[in-house]
């Protein structure tokens, strides 16, 4: 089953790394989740949230602690490293997912555009498995890795508007 297939590199912050008193740009390792520019807002984000759903799951030591506020409400921990959110056309989407899962030590969270165009899971895992890999489309793809290996598959990518 799928489900049993783990990612060979584990890729995540050691605990002695975390420094939740350092700017993000000291963090060894860079978050960054790349979006079709194209997509309308609502699917741009979705696809944007899902894609950050799977790599808080996989990449360990990215939250933060929780926030708790003057009234003692928790609020749960946010990316203490932070995470650009940065937009791209489809074919570069594509190169960027490529370079970014070819990279060794590099984490790789995608949403192939099946996702939002089915509405049961079992049918997406369907539509993903009768596709060749090089022929998907993406919505988004979240990368973590090194800093300056992210700079170079990102490039000089924009800002997500």
């Amino acid at each position: 089953m799928l489900a049993d297939i783990a990612q060979t590199e584990a890729v995540g912050f050691a605990a002695e790394e975390i420094d939740q008193d350092a700017p993000t740009r000291a963090a060894r390792l860079k978050w960054v989740v790349v979006v079709d520019g194209s997509l309308p807002a609502g699917r741009a984000v979705n696809a944007a949230v899902c894609v950050a759903a799977a790599t808080s799951d996989a990449v360990g030591g990215i939250l933060g602690d929780a926030a708790l506020d003057a009234d003692g409400t928790v609020h749960p921990g946010l990316p203490w490293a932070g995470c650009t959110v940065l937009a791209a056309d489809p074919a570069t989407l594509r190169e960027v997912r490529a370079k970014a899962a070819a990279s060794a030590g590099t984490f790789v969270a995608d949403m192939p555009a099946a996702a939002q165009h089915t509405r049961v899971y079992s049918e997406y895992l369907g539509a993903v498995g009768a596709s060749p890999g090089d022929a998907l489309d993406y919505c988004a793809v979240s990368i973590v890795g090194p800093r300056n290996r992210v700079d170079r598959i990102v490039k000089r990518l924009p800002l997500l508007a």
